[in-house]
C-alpha cells in the first residue's frame, strides 16, 4: 500500500538526518531504502539527503537552506529563444514543407533572405542573428510538438517486364557510384486511390544519382509511347546531359520502344533486380518524399487532373531542387547488430550541379541566373494552389459519380 504525502515527510526528514550522521556503509544502506520508498534516482536522492539543512552562499551574499521536502527551482538556463524566434522558424519551416532540422539549418540563410527580398516576411536584426546561429537539434526541438501533430502508406503498382529483360544489364545499388550528373533512376507512380482497375494517372519519376535532381511528370497511363514522350519533355529543363537511365524491371520500362529510344540517344540502359527495391533506392526513396508527400494516395483519372498534375509539377521540379537541401549516405558500416551511418553536408541539388566540374560553366550561368528570380513564397503558394484543385476535384466526383465527362472541362468546377 503507497504511503502519502503526508506520511511519507516524517521518513525524507528522518533519513536525511541519519543519512548525514551514518558512515559510508550506513549511508549506502539508508540511500538504498530511500530510493526503494520514493523511486528516485540514486544520483539525486543522494544529493538531497546530503544537503538537506546545509546553508548554500551565492554570489548575491543570499542563504539558501537546503530542505528536501521542497521543489527546487528552475533548472538549466533560460531559454534563449523566445516566441518571435519559434513563430518565425515554424513559417519557414512550413514554407520549406517541414523538412528535418539539418536539412532546414542548412538552408535557412538562403531561405531567410529570399523571403526578406520578396517582401513576405518581416525579421528583426535580433532575431536573425538568433536564427542564424540556432543548431539542427534546437530546431527539432522546438518544432517537436508541431512535427507531432502531423503524421499514409501506399502499395506498389509495378509488374514485371520479362520481355527484353535478357537484353538489359541489371545494375545493384552499389553499382551505383558514379561521381558525375547524368544518371538517373526512373520509376512511375501510380495514382489509383486503391482501386487498379482501368485507367488512371501515372507519375514519371526521375532522380540523378549524383546530384538528387529530381524531375517528375504525369502520364496518362503506363503506355511506353507516354514515358518516352515525358522523358523527352523533361530532358530540356535538366541542367545537364542524361547519360544513364536505370529502372524497375517494369514493364513500361522493359520494351522495345524503350530500348530503341535509349540505344538511339546513347544513354546506357540498366534496370534493378527483380522484388529488390534497394537497387532503386534513391528514386523509391522520392517516390514518398516528393510525389507522395505533395499529391497523396487520392484517384486521378482524367485529363483535367493530369493537367493539374503537370501544372504542380512545374513549380515542384523548381522548389525542390532550387530550396530544398538532401544529405548523401556516404558510408555505412555495420558493428555486430547495429549500422553506422554516415552523411556528407546537407545540399540542394542546385548547389551539387553548380559544384560539379562536369556541367559547363554556360549551362550554370543559366541555372544561377534562374535561381536569382525565383521567388520560394510564391513557389509554396503556387503548388498549395494547385493541391486544393485536385482536392476540390475529388470532392466533386464524389458528388458526381458516374458522370466522367463532367471532369474533361476545368469551366465547368469553380475553383476560386
Amino acid at each position: 500500500m503507497s504511503l502519502s504525502m503526508k506520511e511519507r515527510k516524517p521518513i525524507y526528514r528522518e533519513s536525511a538526518k541519519m543519512y548525514q550522521k551514518a558512515g559510508k556503509k550506513g549511508k549506502s544502506i539508508i540511500l538504498d531504502n530511500f530510493i526503494i520508498i520514493t523511486g528516485l534516482n540514486r544520483s539525486y536522492a543522494s544529493n538531497l539527503l546530503r544537503t538537506h539543512g546545509k546553508k548554500i552562499y551565492t554570489k548575491n551574499l543570499k542563504i539558501i537552506k537546503g530542505d528536501i521536502m521542497k521543489k527546487s527551482g528552475g533548472r538549466g538556463r533560460k531559454s534563449i529563444y523566445g516566441e518571435d524566434v519559434k513563430a518565425k522558424l515554424f513559417f519557414i519551416w512550413k514554407v520549406e514543407d517541414f523538412i528535418c532540422g539539418k536539412q532546414l539549418k542548412a538552408a535557412l540563410d538562403e531561405v531567410i533572405e529570399n523571403l526578406i527580398r520578396h517582401e513576405v516576411i518581416d525579421i528583426s536584426e535580433e532575431t536573425r542573428a538568433k536564427l542564424r546561429r540556432i543548431s539542427a537539434a534546437t530546431i527539432d526541438r522546438l518544432l517537436k510538438p508541431e512535427r507531432k501533430k502531423m503524421e499514409l502508406k501506399g502499395r506498389s503498382g509495378t509488374k514485371p517486364g520479362t520481355l527484353l529483360k535478357h537484353l538489359i544489364p541489371v545494375r545493384t545499388f552499389e553499382d551505383w557510384n558514379e561521381k558525375r550528373p547524368g544518371f538517373f533512376e526512373i520509376d512511375l507512380v501510380g495514382h489509383d486511390g486503391g482501386n487498379s482497375s482501368g485507367d488512371y494517372a501515372q507519375t514519371l519519376d526521375m532522380v540523378d544519382i549524383h546530384t538528387g535532381w529530381t524531375e517528375t511528370y504525369a502520364l496518362f497511363n503506363k503506355a511506353a509511347k507516354w514515358v518516352i514522350e515525358a522523358i523527352e519533355t523533361l530532358r530540356e529543363g535538366i541542367p545537364f546531359d542524361i547519360l544513364g537511365l536505370d529502372n524497375d524491371c517494369g514493364a513500361e520500362f522493359i520494351n522495345y520502344p524503350m530500348l530503341k529510344y535509349c540505344g538511339e540517344n546513347k544513354f546506357t540502359f540498366t534496370r534493378g533486380r527483380s522484388g529488390k527495391k534497394n537497387d532503386n533506392c534513391f528514386v523509391e526513396q522520392k517516390n514518398y518524399s516528393i510525389v507522395r508527400k505533395t499529391v497523396g494516395y487520392a484517384r486521378y483519372d482524367t485529363p483535367l487532373e493530369v493537367k493539374i498534375l503537370n501544372e504542380l509539377y512545374v513549380y515542384l521540379r523548381l522548389y525542390t531542387n532550387h530550396f530544398q537541401p538532401v544529405m548523401k549516405l556516404m558510408e555505412k558500416i555495420r558493428i555486430g547488430s547495429k549500422v553506422r551511418k554516415k552523411y556528407d553536408e546537407p545540399k540542394t541539388p542546385y548547389q551539387r550541379v553548380l559544384e560539379s566540374p562536369f556541367v559547363s560553366d554556360e549551362k550554370k550561368k543559366k541555372l544561377i541566373k534562374i535561381h536569382n528570380g525565383l521567388n520560394l513564397y510564391e513557389l509554396k503558394k503556387q503548388i498549395t494552389h494547385c493541391q486544393v484543385w485536385l482536392k476540390k476535384i475529388q470532392t466533386e466526383k464524389k458528388k458526381h459519380p458516374f458522370s466522367s465527362r463532367f471532369f474533361y472541362d476545368a469551366t465547368n468546377i469553380n475553383f476560386e
